[in-house]
């Protein structure tokens, strides 16, 4: 039976061709930096305000640093059909 590829094969290989991880371990870190950046910003929102307020942050210096912090957070790309993928490829 084969064996279909990981989506982020490329990567994979990168990761250990440049580092010290091997290719369990390079999986692995993509799968946490992926899920990490999977989170709506709701989910988001909840974790970091419960693990700042768990440091001892009032909610005044969270809601500072959240508005901060979401200015930065990657965006997942919009589901794109064929034709949109295409126009992009050769306009």
């Amino acid at each position: 039976m084969p064996v279909s590829p990981h989506p982020h094969e490329d990567l994979l290989a990168h990761l250990t061709r440049t580092t010290p991880l091997g290719p369990g371990e390079a999986a692995r870190v993509v799968a946490e930096v992926l899920a990490y950046f999977s989170e709506s910003t709701e989910e988001y929102v909840r974790r970091r305000h419960g693990e700042l307020q768990a440091r001892g942050l009032t909610n005044e210096k969270i809601f500072d640093r959240l508005t901060g912090e979401l200015t930065a957070r990657r965006v997942a790309a919009p589901e794109l059909s064929t034709r949109q993928l295409r126009r992009i490829v050769y306009g």
